[in-house]
C-alpha cells in the first residue's frame, strides 16, 4: 500500500506541476498576445489615390529624405579585411575537421594566432592515431547559443558523407566568379554613386573600414600603423559622393572587426575602446567638415552575439565556458556590448567636439530590431528572453548620447524550441528572414513598410528619413553573394555589370515624387498574388530539416520555394496565434463556439485599372 501510495502521490504532483506550468505558459502567451499580436489600425485612408506624401522638398525640422546604403566589407575591393580571410579559409582542414589534440598543443595554437591555424603535435604523439571530429548541422537559434554536435571518427577515415558538401565558412562565396572584388567601389566608386544619384535619393550612406586605415595592431603608436594613403582615398570616395549632390552618412563600424584585434579578443577587452578611438578620431579630424550623419556602430549586438556567443563569425573564437555563460550580466555578451557603448558614447562626444557650426553634424546608431513570435505555448520564455537581450538594452545605455536611432528591420522569426522554424504560411527572403525580398515580393514589400514609416509619422512618431539596403546585389556575411538584397542586380559573370530591377524604377518614383500612390501599391500587389497564384517558385538560400527548423548556414546553390498567399500588406496583415500541432487542433475545435468574427480581407477597388509601369533607361 505505501508504493500505491507514494505512485498516486507522485502522480498528483507531476499533474499539479504540469498544470501549473502550462497555465503560467497560458498566462505568458495571454500578455505576449494583448502586447504583440492585436490587430492594427491602420490611420491611412486606403481609398486616396495619393495614399502617403513625404515631406522631401522641405528643410529643417520638417525635412524627410531618402537614401541608400552600403557598407566596405559588402562592396570594397583591394580590401584584406577578417571578412575576407575567413571566406578563403579551407574548411576540411581549419573548420571542419578539427582534431582533437592535447591541451598544451591547443594552447600553443591560441597563443600563436588566436587559434586560426593548427599547432604541431610533440614528436611523441605523432604516431599516435587521432580523432576528428564532423560537426552536424544545427538550428539557427541554436547556433547562436553557441551549442555544437562532433561525430568521432579515425584519422583515415573520410569525414564527409556520401552526399555531403564541403561547407565552407561563407556559402555562395567560392562558386561565383571574382568574389574577392565584391562591387569593385573602392576602385571604381562612380557606378554605385551614379545608379544612387538617378534615383532622386539625397542621402548615400558608406563607411570606412577600420582595418584599411589600420592594418596592423599600434601597440607602438600610430605612425607605423596608419595607413594615411587609404585614409585620403576614403576622403576623395566622399568628396565624390557629395559632387553627386548627396549628403554622406558615414558608418565607423560595421561588423568589420580588424583580424589583429580579433586575435586578442577583440570587443570582450577594455583596450579595443582605445584603439577605435584612434580610428575614430583618424576619421573624423580628416572628414568631418564633408559628413551630416555619423554612424558609430551598426547593430552592434547582432555581431557580439554571432562573433562571440556563436564563433560563426571571424573573430570570436569561444570557449565552451563563454559559450555557457554569453547570456549571464556578467557574461561576453553583456560584456562586449558595454565597452562598445562606452566606445559610442567617446565617439560622440569627440565627433561634436570636432564638428564645426555650420555643419551641425549628427551622430546615432544603427540598431536591429527584429520581431519575433513563439511557435509553441512552450516558446514564450525564449522569445521573451530574446528580446531582453537584444530589443532596446543597448539604445538605453546611450541614449542621452543619440542625436537620432536608425531602425534596421528584416521580418519576424518564428521561435521554436532550440531554432528558428519555417512557417510554411509565411512569406520568407532568400536567407530566410521573415518577409524580405526577391524582387517580385521588394516591390509590394518597398510599399507597405514605407505606409509603416507614413503611419507612424502622422501618428506622432518623428522619423526623418528612410535608407533602402542596398543599391547592388553584393557580398552578404556569412551568406555570400546568394541572397539578392540590390535594387540593381549584377552580372558578376560579365565585368560585373549592372541590370536594374523594376524595384529600382519604382523605388525613383517614390523617392522623386515623395508620394506613394493607390495605382502603385494595387498594381505591385496584384503582381505578387498572380505569382502565387500561378504557383510560381523563387530562389531560397537557406537549408531546413525535416522537421521545419532552419540551419545556421546558408546553401551555395538556392532551393525553391512557391510564392505565399497571404495578405501581408500594412494594415491588412492578420497575425496568427500558436502554430504547434495542439494549438492547431484546439483552435479548429474551438472556432465553431467563437464569438468573434475573422475580419474579411479588403477588396480590391474595382474602378482602379492598373497600367503597365513604363520604364525608360
Amino acid at each position: 500500500m505505501t508504493i500505491v501510495t507514494l505512485l498516486v502521490s507522485a502522480t498528483q504532483l507531476a499533474g499539479i506541476l504540469v498544470t501549473v506550468t502550462v497555465a503560467a505558459n497560458a498566462f505568458s502567451f495571454s500578455r505576449y498576445r494583448k502586447k504583440n499580436l492585436l490587430p492594427l489600425r491602420s490611420p491611412i485612408d486606403e481609398s486616396a489615390d495619393i495614399l502617403a506624401s513625404f515631406n522631401v522638398d522641405a528643410e529643417g525640422e520638417d525635412e524627410f529624405f531618402f537614401g541608400l546604403a552600403t557598407a566596405p566589407a559588402h562592396v570594397e575591393d583591394r580590401l584584406n579585411d577578417a571578412w575576407l580571410q575567413f571566406a578563403e579559409d579551407e574548411p576540411r582542414k581549419k573548420s571542419y575537421k578539427e582534431v582533437l589534440e592535447p591541451a598544451d598543443a591547443l594552447m600553443g595554437a591560441a597563443a600563436g594566432d588566436g587559434g586560426s591555424q593548427q599547432a604541431p603535435l610533440p614528436s611523441n604523439e605523432v604516431n599516435k592515431t587521432k580523432k576528428k571530429r564532423k560537426p552536424v548541422k544545427l538550428s539557427i537559434e541554436a547556433m547562436i547559443r553557441g551549442f555544437q554536435k562532433y561525430i568521432e571518427v579515425d584519422e583515415g577515415e573520410e569525414v564527409l558523407g556520401e552526399n555531403e558538401e564541403v561547407h565552407h565558412k561563407v556559402t555562395a562565396w567560392h562558386n561565383v566568379p571574382h568574389p574577392e572584388e565584391r562591387l569593385r567601389f573602392w576602385s571604381g566608386p562612380d557606378i554605385e554613386l551614379k545608379l544612387a544619384k538617378d534615383t532622386g535619393v539625397s542621402v548615400f550612406r558608406l563607411g570606412i573600414d577600420w582595418s584599411r586605415i589600420m592594418p596592423a595592431e599600434p601597440v607602438n603608436g600610430l605612425k607605423e600603423t596608419v595607413n594615411f594613403a587609404a585614409l585620403e582615398r576614403y576622403k576623395w570616395i566622399i568628396n565624390r559622393v557629395r559632387s553627386y549632390g548627396m549628403k554622406v552618412m558615414l558608418t565607423l563600424f560595421h561588423h568589420s572587426l580588424p583580424a589583429w584585434a580579433g586575435e586578442y579578443g577583440g570587443w570582450k577587452l577594455e583596450k579595443t575602446i582605445d584603439y577605435f578611438m584612434d580610428f575614430t578620431r583618424l576619421v573624423v579630424d580628416s572628414v568631418s567638415d564633408i559628413v551630416d550623419y555619423w554612424v558609430t556602430f551598426n547593430e552592434p549586438h547582432v555581431f557580439c552575439m554571432l562573433t562571440y556567443c556563436a564563433g560563426t563569425w571571424p573573430g570570436g573564437n569561444p570557449d565552451m565556458l563563454e559559450v555557457a555563460t554569453s547570456a549571464l550580466p556578467t557574461g561576453v555578451y553583456n560584456q562586449a556590448m558595454h565597452w562598445m557603448a562606452i566606445a559610442h558614447s567617446k565617439a560622440y562626444d569627440y565627433i561634436h567636439a570636432k564638428s564645426s557650426t555650420s555643419t551641425k553634424s549628427k551622430v546615432g546608431v544603427a540598431h536591429h530590431v527584429s520581431f519575433m513570435r513563439p511557435y509553441g505555448l512552450f516558446d514564450v520564455a525564449a522569445v521573451t528572453l530574446a528580446n531582453t537581450l537584444t530589443t532596446f538594452p543597448y539604445v538605453d545605455s546611450i541614449s542621452d548620447r543619440l542625436d537620432f536611432m536608425g531602425i534596421n528591420y528584416y521580418g519576424q522569426e518564428v521561435v521554436c524550441g532550440p531554432g528558428l522554424k519555417l512557417v510554411e504560411a509565411d512569406e520568407y527572403s532568400e536567407s530566410g528572414r521573415g518577409v524580405y525580398p526577391d524582387d517580385l515580393i521588394r516591390r509590394p514589400y518597398l510599399i507597405e513598410h514605407l505606409l509603416a514609416v507614413y503611419a507612424a509619422m502622422i501618428t506622432g512618431v518623428p522619423v526623418i528619413g528612410y535608407l533602402f539596403w542596398t543599391i547592388s546585389d553584393n557580398w552578404e556575411w556569412a551568406d555570400g553573394y546568394g541572397p539578392k538584397f540590390g535594387l540593381v542586380a549584377v552580372d558578376r559573370a560579365n565585368n560585373l555589370a549592372r541590370i536594374p530591377r523594376p524595384s529600382y524604377h519604382l523605388f525613383t518614383k517614390v523617392v522623386t515624387t515623395g508620394k506613394v500612390t493607390r495605382e502603385d501599391r494595387a498594381r505591385a500587389w496584384s503582381e505578387l498574388q498572380l505569382a502565387a497564384k500561378q504557383k510560381k517558385t523563387r530562389p531560397f538560400y537557406r537549408a531546413v530539416n525535416k522537421h521545419g527548423l532552419m540551419y545556421a548556414g546558408g546553401l551555395d546553390e538556392p532551393t525553391q520555394r512557391p510564392y505565399i498567399q497571404r495578405d501581408w500588406r500594412f494594415g491588412h496583415y492578420q497575425m496568427e496565434g500558436l502554430q504547434d500541432p495542439l494549438s492547431r487542433l484546439s483552435r479548429c475545435i474551438l472556432r465553431p463556439f467563437s464569438i468573434i468574427k475573422k475580419r474579411e480581407p479588403q477588396k480590391d477597388d474595382a474602378e482602379l485599372v492598373v497600367q503597365p509601369l513604363q520604364f525608360s533607361i
